[in-house]
């Protein structure tokens, strides 16, 4: 089967409550590959440890999750496959469930196309892990959603300079943004609590079902480079 033919898919995981909100959560990747990603890759099995874990928090308030499986493994130069899968997923979750508020969670490549699909008229927050953001990577389109990024200090296959100069950007862009960082590589085994808890907070606020945590609020509202680089 041809790139063009195939189709993404997604692994829902329904509210156990009246669904308010939605969560889609992107995994990561590689730089260009056009075969299908492995279904024990890390960074699938890690996404879904996510997911599992904020929907165990917060199916009960309403929160439907999607996790996306993408087409290929890669993102592809100018084809940015992955983006648009997730751009394919939200198209899905508006079909499914209307008007109802998304927040976008992705890690390393999957942070990208989150951030990237970030303009999407559901979405109302984007939470990025260790995201692969190159240099150049667009911000202005994320004003008026709330971004909240994290990055761990050791990471070796995504610098955390590269969030922190997209941080950097947005703000001041005008963009919401505040990022934090962790001990650890590009995986989150480190300090593996306090991810999962980031995550599950940032989309139970960004859905309006919890208010925003005091320390992620802090940061959200404190000028550069104090709301930056906070430490988790």
């Amino acid at each position: 089967m041809t790139t063009a033919a195939r189709v993404p898919a997604l692994d829902h995981t329904p509210a156990t409550a009246r669904t308010r909100a939605v969560a889609v959560f992107a995994h990561g990747g590689t730089v260009a590959s056009v075969e299908p990603p492995r279904e024990r890759a890390l960074s699938l099995i890690r996404m879904r440890a996510i997911q599992e874990a904020v929907s165990r928090a917060a199916s009960g308030r309403g929160v439907d999750t999607y996790l996306v499986r993408y087409r290929v493994a890669g993102w592809n130069g100018d084809a940015a496959d992955a983006h648009a899968d997730v751009r394919w997923a939200l198209d899905r979750v508006r079909e499914r469930h209307g008007d109802v508020p998304v927040v976008l969670v992705g890690h390393s490549m999957g942070g990208r196309a989150v951030l990237r699909a970030g303009d999407d008229p559901s979405v109302v927050a984007v939470c990025g892990l260790a995201p692969w953001t190159p240099p150049g990577e667009p911000v202005g389109h994320l004003r008026g959603r709330t971004v909240v990024l994290a990055h761990g200090r050791g990471d070796r296959w995504v610098p955390a300079r590269l969030s922190e100069d997209f941080a950097v950007r947005a703000h001041r862009a005008g963009v919401r943004v505040a990022r934090f960082t962790l001990p650890g590589g590009h995986g989150m085994v480190r300090a593996v609590g306090r991810w999962h808890a980031l995550v599950r907070d940032v989309v139970l606020a960004g859905a309006g079902l919890a208010p925003e945590r005091p320390d992620v609020r802090a940061a959200l509202d404190a000028p550069p480079p104090d709301g930056l680089a906070v430490t988790l």
